[in-house]
């Protein structure tokens, strides 16, 4: 058992890192808040994203949605855990960042109550289960029947 957490504590570690890696990556000139994902699938395959900010602010997308977007493209549908960094442009990540309204929903449309997600400041990460970023979802289950 404790094999078990020190293995997931180490793929967690790397995910953490993969997140800070991938804000290097972020187009943020109008907010210089530069974010970056890992997103853990079930199969062990990781995502990575980051913000992509527009003039037309409404269509920015988020570091956790770029992630998402990519894997559900790619065909995965079952994912573990996310992992997110953010923090001012040019520097590194000094603080948690937790994932946006929007994000949220897009992880109740494919996640579980026990998706984990990783809030890295860049040394060390906060493990959260989703039920406790999310506690009252909106998904599929909640949409009438087609009939």
């Amino acid at each position: 058992m404790e094999e078990k957490r020190d293995k997931m504590e180490g793929l967690y570690q790397a995910l953490a890192q993969r997140a800070v890696e991938a804000r290097e990556g972020a187009y943020c000139p109008y907010s210089h808040f530069a974010v970056g994902a890992a997103l853990l699938c079930a199969d062990g395959t990781v995502y990575a994203g980051c913000n992509i900010e527009n003039a037309g602010l409404t269509a920015t997308n988020c570091a956790e949605r770029t992630a998402f977007f990519r894997a559900v493209a790619d065909g995965h549908r079952k994912f573990l855990a996310i992992a997110i960094a953010g923090g001012p442009e040019g520097e590194p990540p000094a603080q948690l960042c937790a994932p946006c309204g929007v994000c949220r929903q897009v992880m109740a449309e494919f996640c579980g109550p026990d998706f984990e997600i990783l809030l890295t400041d860049g040394t060390t990460y906060r493990r959260l289960p989703f039920r406790e970023i999310l506690p009252l979802p909106f998904g599929p289950g909640d949409l009438a029947p087609q009939g």
